[in-house]
């Protein structure tokens, strides 16, 4: 079953219910009423007794039967109307229903006018008994058969019956010839993902019109390939420069151990030897950068609070000791960051790394942590203002760092391991060298230790 026939039969339900409630409340009420005008019509009826007696009285005027009442209810209209003469007595009437004590009541006033329902030769009559109008002692009874509404009752129902499923249907139908129009969108949208599938393009437009539900659904979708397509060309990307990058190494090394191969004696093999170990090396440092930049990207599987400025103290000591040609300059004052620690070390060694790989001999590296900022600072050429935008990019190196080594992943990592603690990754203009900063969030503990 498709949303559409949902839809109508939904639409034919609420229709059919709604119905059925009014029903339900206008059945009852339009009885009530009935009876009401019923009961109002013998009132009236009651009230015109004087009259008919009047007329009575004129009829037999100079007959025997002048000055006396019929005693057998007199037809007006629908209405039986009887007038009993005083005495009133209590007990069987062969002409109409049984007199009561109570009916005696009225007829001497010491009991109200009421309204009773009584069968009178098998047909169940509304009968109102009052006193005579002006005359105690004397009784007048009016009555209608309770069947007399019967008819309009059952045509009420059958007409509320036959144009609640009418109403009902023709809902039905209305809503689905509506749904096709209202989710004429979902239907494009749907061809559209679906073609998506079938050809793997994540490029093809997909509709987001409006700004209602569906105009919203298409925009996420959209967004969501959008960012999907990113990437996969990314991925694409990464994997044709890891093809490019690793190529080279992998090129070297081998023609080092096929020349190895052919003359272990020969008086170049321990260059040779020397050179495919640097090879491998940097082959290892592009394949553990690699893994990093992977692994980097995707959410921290252990975070904890990390003191930012102890991580800079550490990678300075062991930068000092590999770099002994090159003066590192700390101030840090303390910081707290929450995130993954090993990330967060790896993305300092980076900027440090890279700050003395183009530091002079006899250069100075400074290193300054403050409120969530680190800042690294060499005494190098520089970074040209056609590169800024493209540091931090995957295996971007500029001309001038073709002479030394490196994958171009280096600061890639940083920036990714700041993006994935909330942070940001960027370069500082300055007249001399070159200024890398790595701003992460604080920590919302703000009660640090001391520095040891």
């Amino acid at each position: 079953m498709n949303l559409r026939t949902r839809l109508a039969i939904a639409g034919g339900s609420i229709v059919v219910a709604a119905l059925v409630l009014v029903s339900v409340v206008l059945y009852p009420a339009v009885e009530h009423g009935l009876r009401g005008q019923i009961d109002s019509s013998l009132v009236t009826a009651a009230g015109q007794a004087p009259d008919v007696a009047k007329a009575i009285k004129e009829k037999f005027r100079g007959t025997s039967n002048e000055g006396s009442f019929p005693a057998v209810p007199l037809g007006i209209g629908s209405t039986q109307l009887q007038i009993v003469p005083d005495p009133v007595t209590a007990g069987p009437s062969a002409q109409f229903v049984d007199l009561t004590d109570r009916d005696v009541a009225v007829a001497n006033g010491t009991a109200a006018a009421y309204f009773r329902t009584a069968v009178y030769n098998d047909v169940a009559y509304r009968i109102y008994t009052a006193r005579f109008p002006g005359a105690s002692g004397t009784l007048v009874r009016t009555a209608i058969p309770v069947s007399d509404p019967a008819p309009t009752l059952r045509r009420l129902a059958w007409l509320l019956v036959v144009s609640t499923l009418a109403a009902g249907l023709l809902a039905a139908v209305a809503a689905r010839l509506a749904a096709r129009r209202v989710l004429r969108p979902v239907r494009r949208l749907t061809e559209t993902v679906e073609l998506i599938r079938t050809t793997g393009d994540l490029a093809i437009p997909i509709p987001a019109d409006g700004q209602d539900e569906i105009g919203r659904l298409g925009s996420a979708f959209a967004g969501m390939t959008a960012a999907l397509d990113e990437s996969v060309g990314a991925q694409r990307r990464l994997v044709a420069d890891a093809s490019h990058e690793l190529r080279t190494p992998l090129t070297s090394l081998t023609v080092n151990l096929e020349l190895l191969a052919e003359d272990l004696y020969d008086a170049q093999a321990p260059q040779l030897a020397a050179e495919a170990l640097d090879q491998a090396s940097e082959l290892r440092t592009l394949i553990n950068d690699l893994v990093d930049l992977a692994r980097y990207g995707q959410p921290a599987f252990h975070t904890e609070d990390v003191r930012l400025d102890l991580v800079a103290e550490r990678v300075a000591a062991r930068a000092t000791r590999r770099a002994t040609q090159i003066e590192f300059e700390l101030t840090c004052a303390p910081t707290l960051v929450h995130g993954d620690p090993d990330a967060l070390e790896r993305a300092v060694a980076n900027l440090v790394d890279n700050a003395v790989k183009w530091s002079p001999s006899g250069g100075q590296v400074r290193i300054s942590v403050k409120e969530g900022t680190l800042d690294v600072a060499d005494a190098g050429p520089g970074i040209p203002d056609s590169d800024l935008e493209f540091v931090f990019d995957r295996f971007y190196r500029s001309p001038a760092a073709r002479a030394h080594p490196g994958s171009g992943l280096g600061l890639a990592i940083v920036r990714q391991v700041a993006e994935a603690h909330g942070g940001t990754a960027e370069v500082v203009p300055r007249s001399t060298g070159a200024l890398l900063r790595l701003k992460l969030p604080v920590s919302s503990r703000t009660c640090l230790p001391d520095l040891p």
